[in-house]
C-alpha cells in the first residue's frame, strides 16, 4: 500500500475510533450514574443483593473505562503513524 492509500485508511480508522471514544464517553457518563445509584442503594439497604448490584455496576464502569483507555492508546498510535507517513511524504517531495 502506498503512502496516500495508507493515509486514507488511517484517516478512516481514526474517524471510527473517535466515534467509538465519543460513545464510550457517553457510556461512562451513564454507567457512572448507575454505579453511584447502586452504591447509595447498597449503603441504605445494607443487603447482600444491593452490595452485589453495586459491585457489578462498579465492574461494568471499570470495563468501559478500560475500553476507552485502550481506544485512546490505539488512537495515539494511529496518529503517530499518520504523522510519520506525512513526514515521509514531505521528505519525498523535498527530495524530488
Amino acid at each position: 500500500m502506498n503512502i496516500p492509500q495508507r493515509l486514507r485508511a488511517l484517516s478512516a480508522e481514526i474517524a471510527e475510533l473517535q466515534t467509538e471514544i465519543r460513545i464510550l464517553d457517553e457510556q461512562i457518563e451513564f454507567q457512572s450514574s448507575v454505579t453511584e445509584d447502586a452504591r447509595i442503594r447498597a449503603l441504605v439497604s445494607e443487603t447482600p443483593l444491593a452490595d452485589r448490584e453495586a459491585q457489578v455496576a462498579d465492574g461494568d464502569l471499570a470495563r468501559i473505562i478500560r475500553s476507552k483507555e485502550e481506544a485512546m492508546k490505539r488512537l495515539e498510535q494511529l496518529r503517530a503513524e499518520q504523522d510519520g507517513l506525512l513526514e515521509r511524504m514531505v521528505q519525498d517531495d523535498r527530495n524530488r
